[in-house]
């Protein structure tokens, strides 16, 4: 530490502006990562039909690990210094997702799955260049591992279609 800086002050290499936008670009993948845990976990419980066995556990493995993906992203984001969403007002608000209508039938739930895995995917890809500007390889990495998993989960849910 520097003679006369605070030493609560965060001096991790990154700008407080660089920061700032990578936590924002975050915020919205956290609220876009939580709105599909929470309408993954809803399909778990409410799918029927013939697919019942296979999409109840797929289901399962999907929303278990994207609880704990919100976790590192929050994480990363109080990391960065700024404060994460964790209301359903400030999810709602940062999401681009829309919930799920109720009682779908097992084909929409995996419809609707696909494209928000994509969406989370997309928003993931555009906080790629600021943490790439700014040198952030945390960020970086957590990126790419969220990108590489809601592709793989996407392939997979439209393989249940074709």
């Amino acid at each position: 530490m520097s003679k006369g800086q605070d030493s609560t002050a965060i001096d991790i290499g990154i700008d407080e502006k660089d920061r700032k936008k990578i936590a924002e670009g975050l915020a919205k993948l956290l609220a876009d990562s939580y709105t599909l845990y929470l309408a993954t976990h809803n399909f778990h419980w409410n799918v029927t039909g013939p697919m019942f066995n296979t999409l109840h556990l797929m289901f399962e493995q999907q929303y278990t690990e994207l609880a704990t993906a919100v976790d590192d992203i929050a994480e990363r984001i109080r990391a960065l210094g700024y404060p994460a969403p964790g209301t359903y007002a400030e999810f709602l608000e940062l999401t681009r997702l829309e919930e799920p209508k109720p009682g779908l039938k097992a084909e929409d739930m995996i419809r609707y799955l696909i494209k928000g895995q994509e969406t989370v995917v997309r928003t993931a890809r555009e906080t790629l260049p600021v943490a790439e500007k700014a040198n952030d390889q945390p960020t970086l990495d957590l990126l790419t591992q969220r990108m590489q998993i809601h592709e793989k989960n996407a392939w997979m849910l439209r393989s249940l279609l074709e």
